[in-house]
């Protein structure tokens, strides 16, 4: 973004459940931090839970509707469709691609969506929120917003699998050697820590079939974190961000969301204090 640029960057908005259910302050956070750098979420009307995980069978068409009409939404305003969770941003990514390339889905989807005169064949630009700050804000514009630098934190990067995988679909950054969050603590003023397992699986869904895995995952992934010096680690799933903290075990090292960390470092984190008690 030009120093220039007079204009307010617009994006279609997709919250998603956990971030406008459970985790409401963690949503804030990201909008008032979005306007602090020139740049709006305008939240889809009438959006639908995307599913939290991709669907991987051939059929499964009406599990990838709620993404389409989301995808068909911001399309239809002429704006990229941007989410802050990691799950969200799987799916949606996922399923915006087989629109794009699968002629079974695309069939099958716009089939359904013709009553409701939906046609759509991936048009969007689907973004994560780091994305907006790396590639259409910039990490140098990010920096000079900063009232309150992280200065002395050793912060370690969580990414998990969902912001990384499948590679050739998500395009987001090397998922074998990420740097985004790296450059969004450098931005924030935060010292980044390189630590094994930040784009480890932390086990998150292997829950359902036995609990014990999350458990040792989540503890090895701390661990290291741990011994290379964190102070604590930033993530952007928030499913990753409950079983880290839920299994931390004897750790001392706190999990926290990304966008908590942006408020705070852009000093609009005490609105959201301020509007939850006006609520």
């Amino acid at each position: 973004m030009s120093e220039n640029q007079t204009h307010t960057l617009t994006y279609s908005y997709f919250p998603g459940c956990t971030l406008k259910n459970k985790a409401k302050n963690l949503d804030l956070y990201g909008r008032l931090s979005a306007e602090a750098l020139g740049f709006k979420l305008e939240e889809i009307e009438e959006w639908q839970c995307c599913g939290g995980v991709y669907p991987t069978g051939k059929n499964e068409i009406a599990s990838k509707l709620p993404s389409v009409r989301a995808l068909a939404a911001s399309r239809d305003k002429n704006q990229a469709l941007v989410t802050l969770c990691s799950a969200c941003y799987n799916v949606i990514k996922q399923v915006n691609n087989d629109l794009q390339n699968d002629e079974n889905t695309i069939l099958k989807v716009n089939n359904y969506l013709a009553q409701d005169n939906i046609e759509y064949h991936g048009e969007t630009k689907v973004l994560h929120f780091l994305e907006v700050l790396r590639d259409e804000i910039g990490w140098d514009n990010v920096k000079k917003s900063v009232k309150n630098p992280f200065k002395g934190k050793k912060i370690g990067a969580y990414y998990g699998c969902l912001l990384l995988r499948p590679g050739k679909v998500m395009e987001f950054d090397d998922p074998e050697n990420p740097k985004i969050l790296e450059d969004f603590i450098t931005a924030i003023g935060g010292t980044p820590v390189i630590y094994a397992q930040r784009n480890e699986c932390c086990g998150a869904y292997a829950a359902f079939e036995d609990e014990t895995i999350p458990q040792k995952r989540a503890a090895s992934i701390l661990a290291n974190a741990e011994d290379m010096g964190a102070d604590f680690l930033v993530t952007s799933c928030p499913l990753c961000r409950y079983n880290l903290i839920k299994n931390k075990g004897s750790s001392n090292l706190d999990v926290i969301y990304f966008t908590e960390l942006l408020a705070e470092a852009l000093g609009v984190k005490d609105a959201v204090a301020k509007e939850a008690v006006n609520a």
